[in-house]
């Protein structure tokens, strides 16, 4: 795989995979919704610091209403999802959250499918399918 975005995507999964890791025990007698607002206080202070490290902040400016609204909406069902995952984590076990959450790749793939005109090759869909049947069979397991 000479592909960039590959080896960014296996970043972010060994990341989200640490995540719940880290979470789960971090979760032990507190609030998760709390627990939430805490995760976000310390992701916030070190993009700031990689922002600054990397010398990447912009300004707004030339932002278009459209930039905006998905930008907001992005931020919007990122923190939804981190509450319910969280809560998830609080509840459940990590080996089984985890891969009910990874399920968004298939959600992602039907989405894109209906609001961005993507269209998955059979492979592909084979392969959504397979992770379809792999969240079933990993979460239902006890």
């Amino acid at each position: 795989m000479a592909y960039p975005w590959f080896y960014w995507a296996l970043a972010s999964a060994f990341f989200a995979a640490l995540t719940a890791i880290f979470a789960k025990a971090g979760l032990q007698g507190i609030d998760s919704d709390f627990a939430t607002f805490i995760r976000t206080l310390v992701i916030i202070a070190a993009l700031a610091a990689f922002l600054s490290y990397t010398g990447k902040w912009q300004g707004v400016a030339g932002f278009t209403g459209r930039n905006w609204l998905f930008l907001i909406l992005s931020g919007l069902a990122t923190g939804a999802s981190w509450l319910a995952y969280f809560k998830a984590l609080q509840l459940g076990n990590a080996s089984q959250v985890a891969p009910v959450d990874k399920f968004s790749l298939v959600l992602v793939a039907l989405m894109a499918v209906v609001f961005l005109d993507e269209r998955p090759s059979a492979q592909e869909w084979l392969g959504l399918g397979l992770v379809t049947a792999g969240v079933l069979v990993l979460a239902l397991k006890r």
